[in-house]
C-alpha cells in the first residue's frame, strides 16, 4: 500500500515524535528493534515478520531480541505501546475547527509514516490477542487523553454540545482517516477537511 499525506511540511511537523527515554544502550536497542519491526510489517505484513531479520536490520544479536521479545506478538504489542507513548500536546489555537484540524493533521501525519499502515493491518489481524488488544487500548486511551482538553475548551466556548464525550469526538474525527488507510485512500488536505466537517456536524452545538 502506498500513500502519503500531501501536506508534507505539516506531516513532518505534526507526526508524533518518539518520547525521549533515558537508559543508554538499552533504549537505543529498543528503538532500533521497534523501528525495524514496523518497517518489516510495512513491507511484508505479519506473515513476513521474522525476528531474525528484525535483529539483522536493527544491528543487534538475535538472542538480544528474543530475551526481550520472545514472540512476534510481543514485538507487535510493544511497537503499539511505543506509539502510545509518543504524540503531540493538545492544540489550543482559539477555536474548535482550528484545533480539530490540527489534531486531524497529526493523525494523518502518523498514518503516513513508513510502516504504520502495515502495523495497523497487523493489529487488526491480531485483534483477539490479549497483549495486542491491551496495547491497542493504551494507544487509543492516550489519544482520548490528548483531545480531552480540546473538547473541554470547546464546550466552555459554546462550540460543542455540552453533553459530548471525548471518546466520541476522537472516534468521529479519526475514523475516516483510518478508513483511508484500510481501503488505500488518499490522506490529503481534502481528507482532513472532510474528517473535521463530519466531526463538527455530529458534535457542534445547535
Amino acid at each position: 500500500m502506498c500513500m502519503a499525506y500531501k501536506c508534507t511540511m505539516i506531516a513532518r511537523e505534526e507526526a508524533p515524535q518518539p518520547r525521549r527515554r533515558t537508559g543508554g544502550r538499552s533504549a537505543r536497542v529498543r528503538r532500533a528493534v521497534l523501528e525495524a519491526t514496523i518497517a518489516q510489517l510495512g513491507e511484508r505484513g505479519l506473515d513476513g515478520l521474522s525476528i531474525a531479520e528484525v535483529a539483522s536490520h536493527a544491528g543487534v544479536a538475535e538472542t538480544t531480541v528474543y530475551r526481550r521479545w520472545p514472540t512476534r506478538t510481543a514485538l507487535v504489542a510493544d511497537a503499539v505501546s511505543d506509539l502510545a507513548a509518543s504524540g503531540n500536546p493538545a492544540p489550543d489555537l482559539g477555536d474548535v475547527r482550528t484545533d480539530l484540524t490540527r489534531v486531524a493533521e497529526q493523525i494523518a501525519g502518523l498514518l503516513s509514516m513508513p510502516g504504520i499502515p502495515g502495523l495497523i493491518g497487523t493489529v487488526l489481524a491480531m485483534a483477539a490477542d490479549p497483549h495486542v488488544a491491551a496495547s491497542r487500548q493504551e494507544f487509543f486511551d492516550a489519544r482520548i487523553g490528548m483531545i480531552a482538553p480540546v473538547v473541554r475548551r470547546a464546550i466552555a466556548r459554546g462550540e460543542l454540545d455540552s453533553g459530548v464525550d471525548e471518546r466520541d469526538v476522537i472516534e468521529t474525527l479519526a475514523a475516516p482517516l483510518y478508513f483511508c488507510v484500510v481501503v488505500g485512500g488518499e490522506l490529503d488536505d481534502a481528507a482532513v477537511r472532510r474528517s473535521v466537517d463530519r466531526c463538527l456536524r455530529v458534535h457542534a452545538s445547535p
